[in-house]
């Protein structure tokens, strides 16, 4: 299992990617479990009301979250290329520039975060 940290504005994303053999999620909506790696991470955005407080780049914004929307790769590369490319994405959704976005790939044993 590998856990993609995402780091930027003063808050972090954590996703992950379930490796050839793990047991990939098997909730409603999870990919084809043969697929041999599988990204999983919540999706959020800024909304003016309701949604849970959050601090990024020092001001509190208001953050609502999307069911996670697991997706299936046939390599590792395509996985960590499109996790990469979704933490990016969920952090300019609230305001923090690509560049100011650190991204640390983890290796960890299954059942354990």
């Amino acid at each position: 299992m590998l856990l993609i940290r995402g780091r930027g504005g003063g808050t972090a994303l954590t996703g992950t990617i379930f490796e050839r053999g793990e047991a990939a999620p098997s909730f409603r909506g999870a990919p084809d479990e043969d697929a041999p790696y599988v990204w999983v991470c919540d999706e959020f955005y800024e909304v003016e009301s309701g949604g849970s407080p959050t601090e990024v780049n020092g001001e509190t914004i208001r953050v609502a979250f999307e069911t996670p929307m697991p997706r299936g790769f046939d390599t590792r590369d395509q996985a960590l290329a499109a996790a990469k490319e979704h933490v990016r994405t969920q952090f300019a959704r609230v305001g923090v520039a690509e560049a100011d976005v650190e991204i640390a790939v983890e290796k960890t044993e299954p059942g354990r975060r």
